[in-house]
């Protein structure tokens, strides 16, 4: 595996290959790597070689009172297992290297980025944007691929590579979880001893939505009481929004119909997590992806 750290040799590097007419796959990361990031890579090794991975913690995309510091770093274990995986290039660049002192341009995809995640985070989406927007540009993948576990960003990020005519394709991947249905997250290192396990209680909150489901109701404001009745009865978790949404268009809606997603996000103790199940409609029955 080679490590790059130029964007000049990213691009030269990429551009060979594509000139050969390899078939480049790019998982962007922010490292401190976990089971879901890595089952990204083993499907990019499925149809693309090479395959590329980034590891940037992209100041952009945090806000001044959040994580940026402290946010998790490990290079030499996120190294060695992208190694084992047969990863082609890592590319790390500096900061410097990704936005340099006179950069002035950001992306912004209006109306999907404002609500939810971005309300909470205001600039997070711009932050995201702009900088797959330019590991699309340096590396020219064909297929980019992300977790659904971030769901509001992988639609953003599809809705950016449309509108801004990319060859990249976006593939969004199942979220994988923890024995005890925890997404797995970088920010989870943070939580410790009980709040650990008071985190369960995301999952356990979607999980009493899919039974409620299953047993025919479709009533959204019903669905979301059972969602925020179950938050609520965990002590240290701290709701900051529910609401079940078209998975196109993320505007909420009343009742079930097509393919829609239910969104929790939620404080346990100092950290914020967020999670949501994929509805999807098939002939008039539901099915619950969690």
């Amino acid at each position: 595996m080679e490590i790059i750290r130029t964007v000049e040799w990213m691009k030269q590097t990429s551009r060979q290959a594509e000139a050969a007419g390899r078939v480049i796959g790019l998982v962007p990361t922010m490292g401190a790597l976990h089971e879901g990031h890595l089952s990204l890579v083993r499907a990019a090794r499925e149809r693309c070689s090479p395959v590329v991975v980034s590891i940037f913690v992209n100041p952009k995309q945090f806000g001044p009172s959040e994580d940026f510091q402290q946010y998790p770093r490990d290079l030499d274990k996120d190294r060695a297992l992208l190694e084992n995986l047969n990863v082609d290039y890592l590319f790390v660049p500096e900061a410097e290297e990704i936005y340099p002192r006179d950069f002035r341009t950001s992306v912004h995809v209006q109306g999907l980025s404002d609500k939810f995640e971005g309300r909470v985070r205001p600039g997070h989406f711009q932050g995201v944007s702009t900088v797959v927007l330019k590991l699309c540009e340096i590396v020219r993948p064909h297929f980019a691929y992300f977790g659904r576990k971030d769901a509001q960003q992988a639609r953003i990020i599809r809705q950016m590579c449309t509108d801004l005519n990319l060859d990249s394709e976006i593939v969004v991947r199942p979220i994988l979880r923890e024995p005890d249905g925890l997404a797995m997250s970088s920010r989870n290192a943070y939580l410790k001893n009980d709040d650990r396990r008071a985190a369960q209680i995301l999952f356990q909150s979607l999980d009493a939505v899919r039974r409620k489901i299953a047993t025919g109701a479709r009533e959204a404001g019903s669905l979301l009481d059972v969602l925020r009745s179950t938050i609520a009865s965990e002590r240290v978790a701290e709701l900051d929004y529910a609401e079940i949404v078209d998975a196109d268009s993320f505007e909420p809606i009343h009742f079930l119909r097509g393919n829609c997603l239910i969104l929790v996000a939620a404080r346990i103790g100092a950290t914020r997590l967020i999670d949501n199940v994929l509805v999807e409609e098939h002939g008039g029955n539901f099915a619950v992806s969690l």
